[in-house]
């Protein structure tokens, strides 16, 4: 609930309307009055498109997230014979 006689609002449009619409950021008074009206505009830009980029981004750099599952799961079962064996003959 916003209370008050007045508000400074900042709305962004999505540039992905898969994840939403508009953004609408509520700038306190002092904010404005320190940075000016186009660069809260351009921060409010930065925070919508820095939440697209987590809800939207898959991790395709990390060389661990190409390895398919079974490879995992192969690994993971030769490794286990190997400290079985290991424990056996020691």
């Amino acid at each position: 609930m916003v209370k008050g006689t007045s508000k400074r609002v900042v709305v962004v449009k999505s540039p992905d309307p898969t994840v939403f619409e508009q953004a609408i950021f509520i700038v306190r008074e002092d904010f404005i009055g320190r940075t000016g009206r186009a660069n809260a505009l351009k921060e409010a830009q930065q925070v919508a498109d820095e939440y697209i980029r987590s809800a939207v981004a898959t991790p395709r750099d990390r060389i661990f997230s190409r390895i398919p599952p079974a490879l995992w799961a192969a690994a993971g079962a030769v490794l286990a014979g190997g400290i079985g064996m290991l424990i056996y003959f020691l």
